[in-house]
């Protein structure tokens, strides 16, 4: 189930060998290369990973394929100089590696299914879709595969005479036509060397959730272990705003038929086979409340809701859930406090939290890991002081091992201090995270610095964070508050934020900052506040009703509800945070009564403001209404919006731009 709010993924990293006299600078972030997708072969004995290297001159992420292999701890590439690399996966007796990649360089290049022999050669293509295949998952014998892809729109006769009108839905006010369902599609090997033969499994006018970054993937298929049938999330529209209708559905490859495995009948989704093909796993909200945080059931194949197996003991929203080869236990993923943590959870039994030290894996919406039928785990990890690299545990009580060493010189550098902070708000024990300047002395006086993390629903935790080791180097205490909607301290804290969006959370953080000061000697006329996403409408909120700071930086920044409502990607699943439609009875007071933008008058802070020109889960729309009300009201303040997709800037170039302006502006009125 994805969440209704604004999510923003941060810029993870980290750091682990001496320090050195030089602090961090910005350019440093040019050589940051970075480590995703650790996939585990069956035998637990290899591991593919995607290594992606910005490129400035040309603007661009270069990513390729490697391959550590455990025994001799080698690395080799795999697959380089091919664009739009990733979701790589085993085939199940190892022999083969499938991923996407795009079928050419040009701009009419489509995603397409292609797979790797390790025994050598090159990478052949598999499917020859006619658009962009999303998702794909190897059937158990390895002689086909399922994929997922995009039926074709049904005004093509319209088009050839360009009329371009299409009938508007829950959707983005950014979209250009309607969306079309995502079906299931079954390819078969033909002769060798040629791709392979494709066939409908599914049609109709409910669709496959699709992606909407940033969130976690779309819901991945999974296939039981016969290879017969296919667990996978159906929705009832094919509108990404409405996933709230989905369900876990179970698909006979044979007869075609569909059934629904259980009785909710919404906010489903993320079905996997058990190893014996017994159980199905899924996501689903705990107690079916839409507003609450994402719990695991596990269900009969044949059918039935089954049972809640981490609300009790784990309690957090799960990010994750992966079989382990016993059938018997789960392996779960989600925040706890500071950290991002890992579980392993026996059907049984009882939870037990696996031991990883000061290491971090990652997953900011999802757990980027695997298990191998070994039992062996891979994944890609951070912590205080150390980038991103590939990790290892032989077992799920092996301590991690650290694989690769692609960010040594990073980590090598003079970085700050980063520890918890625990305090009380109201009925809630908080925490945040708090990064010291290096050589930070005890007796002097610092300027403060929040930057507050979005989504509501995700968590500041103490792994690696650029942007806070940047502002550490100039002098600067930095606090990334979490709040009540965060997603590290239970399903209270979580829900604390219903209806509430911005006045409790608001609290909270100014609660932690008389936390911090009970520690820091903290110039109370040099503080600044910052975030993006929602952490940007937490920066708006805090300057429109508290009024300590010396500067803010406001990045995509929901600053009206009701433009969130209407023309965001979200739009309706708004609701679920409020009372309903705000066009409902009185809920356009609440809606107005928590929008920044109506206190923006009361904004004095000199305010720096960034946006994405087409970006669909915070339209832009937002933050021009703030910068024309900080100009009529005359206080300081700069916009800068870049013209491309998306809720943050993919490019390199613009990345660092944005980290720029948002570290200069701070210093200009710190200074």
């Amino acid at each position: 189930m994805k969440r209704f709010v604004p999510l923003v993924a941060a810029l993870v990293f980290s750091a682990g060998a001496a320090a050195s006299a030089r602090t961090i600078q910005l350019d440093d972030l040019k050589s940051l290369t970075g480590v995703s997708e650790a996939t585990i072969d069956p035998s637990g004995t290899q591991i593919a990973f995607i290594v992606s290297r910005p490129d400035y001159k040309h603007d661009r992420n270069v990513r390729e394929i490697d391959l550590y292999d455990i025994k001799s701890k080698s690395i080799r590439p795999l697959v380089i100089e091919r664009k739009g690399i990733g979701a790589l996966a085993w085939s199940p007796d190892g022999g083969r590696l499938g991923f996407l990649a795009a079928s050419g360089d040009d701009s009419d290049a489509t995603e397409q299914v292609y797979e790797l022999d390790m025994r050598g050669g090159d990478a052949m293509r598999v499917t020859g879709a006619p658009r962009d295949v999303q998702q794909f998952a190897w059937r158990p014998d390895g002689n086909a595969i399922a994929y997922v892809m995009a039926d074709e729109g049904k005004n093509k006769d319209a088009l050839k005479h360009h009329v371009r009108a299409f009938v508007v839905g829950d959707q983005s006010f950014l979209e250009e036509e309607a969306p079309t369902p995502s079906h299931l599609w079954l390819a078969t090997p033909q002769a060798a060397g040629k791709e392979w033969k494709s066939e409908r499994l599914t049609s109709g006018d409910w669709s496959v959730p699709p992606a909407a970054p940033p969130s976690s993937p779309s819901s991945p298929i999974s296939w039981s272990p016969d290879g017969r049938y296919i667990v996978f999330a159906k929705m009832s529209s094919v509108y990404y705003s409405d996933a709230d209708r989905t369900v876990v559905s179970v698909l006979d490859t044979q007869t075609k038929s569909i059934r629904t495995l259980t009785q909710h009948g919404k906010l489903e989704g993320y079905g996997s086979f058990s190893p014996d093909g017994s159980k199905i796993a899924y996501w689903y909200p705990f107690q079916g409340d839409p507003a609450a945080e994402n719990d695991v059931f596990v269900a009969p194949s044949s059918g039935g809701n089954g049972q809640d197996v981490t609300a009790d003991e784990i309690d957090t929203n799960v990010q994750r859930a992966i079989w382990m080869p016993d059938s018997k236990s789960l392996l779960i993923s989600g925040h706890k406090n500071t950290d991002a943590a890992l579980w392993i959870k026996p059907l049984d039994g009882k939870a037990h939290r696996i031991a990883l030290g000061a290491v971090q894996p990652t997953q900011p919406f999802w757990l980027d890991a695997s298990v191998s039928k070994t039992g062996a785990i891979a994944m890609t990890a951070s912590s205080a002081h150390d980038p991103t690299e590939l990790y290892y545990l032989p077992s799920a009580d092996a301590a991690p091992q650290q694989l690769t060493h692609f960010n040594d010189a990073i980590a090598s550098l003079d970085l700050g201090k980063v520890e918890p902070l625990t305090w009380h708000s109201e009925n809630y024990d908080e925490d945040g995270v708090v990064t010291y300047p290096p050589g930070y002395d005890p007796a002097k006086t610092y300027p403060l610095v929040l930057i507050i993390h979005g989504g509501p629903n995700s968590a500041s935790l103490t792994n690696f964070s650029s942007m806070n080791q940047l502002l550490a180097a100039h002098g600067y205490v930095v606090f990334n508050p979490n709040y009540r909607g965060s997603d590290n301290l239970g399903e209270q804290y979580w829900h604390g934020i219903w209806n509430d969006a911005g006045a409790g959370p608001g609290r909270d953080v100014m609660a932690g900052i008389s936390a911090l000061e009970q520690h820091v000697h903290v110039d109370p006329k040099r503080i600044a506040v910052s975030g993006w996403s929602y952490g940007g409408y937490m920066t708006s909120w805090m300057e429109g009703h508290y009024h300590i700071w010396r500067a803010a930086v406001a990045g995509a920044a929901v600053n009206n509800w009701i433009d969130e409502y209407a023309l965001s990607d979200n739009n309706v699943n708004v609701r679920f945070a409020f009372r309903g439609s705000p066009y409902t009875g009185s809920n356009m007071k609440e809606y107005v009564a928590q929008s920044p933008i109506t206190y923006a008058w009361d904004i004095t802070t000199p305010t720096l403001i960034l946006s994405d020109t087409k970006d669909a889960r915070v339209p832009i729309t937002q933050s021009y209404e703030m910068f024309r009300t900080l100009r009529d009201k005359g206080t300081p303040v700069k916009f800068y919006a870049y013209p491309v997709a998306g809720h943050f800037p993919s490019d390199p170039v613009r990345a660092l731009d944005v980290d720029r302006r948002w570290i200069d502006w701070i210093v200009q009125y710190l200074k």
